[in-house]
């Protein structure tokens, strides 16, 4: 399809976004109106530099014009050109014979975009998921998060929608992939606001990315797939290096030679079953730290001048990294506007946090992980699962620490000083099943606390009231990426285990819901493009 497109489309803040919007596009391309006519959003982004003019910036594609080439030719403008609609190429099937349907361990963003694409190309597979559906993991998380009694089977990491479920439902990504858009697209067929189609930085939000895994598993369904919930994989039957067959936790063995691995960066005894059958896989490196807790009010007049941004702002949000003296990068990551910080244990004994937002971010603080760069090299021992020992170690110290579930916490202020905090300020913990005032020092390694008291001043410097004093650290974040990678060919699959392939970020190959999907969906087409259905 061919259409114009105009970007650098400024509009006030403040202003009725769409209103103006047609009529600059009405101004720009010398039309009267646009009566039978389609415009589209490609794209928005916030220009906030200028806090008493910030600017919405859109770049948008008209269609239903004739003499394209003509119009703009006459606008005389750079923003003004002729572009083509890109569009995701479904694969072509393949001719081999597939001997058994193939299977997908895990429905997290990896496995659910891999198990739909193969589903809606006839391929039947069978998605098998340790934790449990969606709705009976939210029952099951909650109690934990009232109660403090950990059910390590359906989780905040394991369930349907993986560990994304719960958290913001960021969406934006580094990688440039025309599946980034297919993916998109897909979750708005199931749910999702259309808006993610063209935010600079698109997130869905928990309430409604439950919805549409929920809408997800029922398309997997109908189209003739299969899903299992509480299936837990723990074995592999390989056969001169060619994976024969699975093997569960009731002891069923369904036999395969194609099975998609795509079991989250929580999944640690996986990782030694995985380990002990001898497939391929090394340490990588990570991050931990804490969470940070802001007044979201504070957050927007920070980044906005205004304490209650305009509607077509949202919850200000912030990215801010710092290389310490020591070395080590100090990052935000999963930075969730109006939202909560969460237990995320998966293991007893052990307390480890995450970020979670609603889609209307409308909740009273802003928080995100502070993390610090952790290397092979910090970890004890040379051993491949040496980095999933470091994560244990330090979250078993957090729950010492606090002596149950809750969070150990430290105001920002007393973190500096090197002291216990002993009340708390403007600033209210969100984290449940509740918190106690510790060392944050005694659960984290010297080099990140280090690095921490290093770059919070400095993230102050370039937010106002970053470092504030009554700012709450709770700790500890460890689940920011797999500990491992489990090593694909250039077939995307095990070396040691033909027909099987690594997938998504349990595996070590991405970083986010986006990345995952995206990843999911490349292991699909191999797939689709090898055998016939």
């Amino acid at each position: 399809m061919i259409m114009i497109r105009i970007s650098n489309i400024k509009i006030a803040a403040y202003k009725e976004q769409h209103k103006v919007l047609e009529q600059e596009i009405c101004r720009l391309l010398h039309i009267k109106s646009l009566q039978n006519l389609q415009y589209h959003i490609v794209k928005k982004s916030v220009d906030a530099r200028k806090k008493d003019s910030i600017q919405c910036i859109y770049t948008v594609d008209v269609s239903g014009l004739k003499d394209e080439a003509k119009i703009v030719a006459r606008c005389k403008k750079d923003n003004i050109v002729i572009a083509q609609k890109e569009c995701y190429t479904e694969p072509v099937h393949g001719e081999e014979q597939l001997l058994y349907r193939p299977v997908v361990v895990g429905a997290g963003p990896a496995g659910l975009f891999a198990a739909l694409l193969l589903a809606e190309h006839g391929y039947r597979p069978i998605l098998l998921e340790r934790g449990q559906d969606v709705d009976t993991r939210t029952r099951d998380v909650e109690q934990f998060w009232q109660t403090g009694v950990l059910n390590t089977a359906s989780n905040v990491q394991f369930g349907e929608g993986g560990a994304g479920t719960f958290s913001d439902g960021k969406l934006n990504s580094v990688i440039k992939d025309i599946r980034c858009r297919k993916v998109l697209e897909t979750f708005v067929r199931f749910g999702a606001p259309e808006e993610i189609l063209y935010q600079a930085k698109p997130h869905i939000g928990t309430d409604r990315l439950k919805l549409v895994v929920k809408a997800m598993r029922e398309a997997i369904i109908a189209a003739g797939g299969e899903v299992r919930f509480g299936a837990q994989v723990v074995d592999l039957q390989v056969t001169e290096n060619q994976l024969s067959a699975i093997v569960m936790e009731n002891g069923e063995i369904i036999e395969t030679n194609t099975a998609i691995l795509a079991i989250g960066h929580s999944a640690r005894d996986t990782f030694y079953s995985l380990h002990n059958r001898q497939i391929m896989m090394e340490a990588k490196p990570f991050a931990i730290g804490v969470r940070i807790e802001h007044p979201q009010s504070m957050m927007n007049f920070a980044q906005y001048g205004m304490e209650i941004p305009y509607a077509s702002l949202g919850a200000a949000d912030y990215k801010v990294t710092y290389q310490a003296s020591n070395g080590r990068a100090v990052y935000s990551f999963c930075m969730c506007p109006g939202g909560k910080v969460v237990a995320a244990a998966s293991e007893e004994g052990m307390v480890a946090v995450n970020g979670m937002s609603y889609l209307a971010r409308d909740g009273e603080n802003a928080n995100s992980a502070l993390v610090v760069n952790v290397t092979p090299e910090d970890f004890d021992g040379t051993d491949v699962l040496a980095g999933v020992e470091f994560q244990r170690k330090w979250e078993q110290a957090a729950y010492q620490l606090s002596g149950s579930y809750k969070a150990p916490v430290q105001l920002v202020g007393d973190f500096l000083e090197g002291k216990m905090s002993t009340a708390f300020g403007e600033t209210r913990p969100s984290y449940r099943p509740g918190v106690v005032f510790c060392d944050l020092s005694q659960c984290l390694p010297g080099f990140v606390t280090e690095s921490l008291r290093e770059a919070i001043p400095a993230f102050g410097r370039k937010i106002k009231g970053f470092d504030r004093e009554d700012a709450i650290l709770t700790g500890i974040e460890t689940r920011t990426s797999s500990p491992v990678r489990i090593t694909r060919n250039e077939q995307y699959q095990s070396p040691t285990a033909k027909g099987l392939y690594p997938c998504g970020e349990g595996a070590g190959y991405a970083g986010g819901i986006m990345s995952a999907a995206v990843d999911g969906i490349r292991i699909a087409e191999q797939i689709i493009r090898k055998y016939r259905p």
